[in-house]
């Protein structure tokens, strides 16, 4: 690379430094300026000022992660139709075509999870 496109980068690369060097004041400056007193009231956990009681490692249904994971699954899936969208003109049938068998692989996805029942809370 020349030296013209390297100077283009000047800006990213001190905005970068900017940032870098606030956070590290940032936790340097809280870290020596912050209170230093512990106890054992300060390193019990608080949950909503309810007392804690039993295991927190009580086990939960697998449907709610299994619904989280569906959830990005579809969500991530939808990011990709917005280029299609800003593009839509100059795709023309190729690219409107291309849609229609993105989003029908989806719904068959769709399809298969509910016929499996994953979706279903019992």
């Amino acid at each position: 690379m020349d030296q013209q496109h390297l100077q283009d980068y000047y800006p990213i690369v001190l905005m970068f430094l900017v940032a870098l060097s606030f956070v590290v004041v940032t936790m340097v400056a809280t870290h020596l300026l912050g209170p230093k007193r512990k106890s054992q009231i300060k390193s019990d956990s608080f949950e909503c000022g309810i007392e804690p009681v039993g295991n927190a490692r009580v086990p939960f249904s697998i449907k709610y992660f299994l619904v989280a994971i569906l959830f990005v699954l579809f969500d991530v899936e939808v990011i990709f139709m917005y280029p299609w969208a800003v593009m839509f003109k100059e795709l023309q049938w190729e690219g409107f075509i291309e849609m229609i068998l993105f989003i029908s692989f989806l719904l068959v996805g769709l399809f298969y999870i509910i016929k499996r029942g994953a979706l279903k809370w019992e």
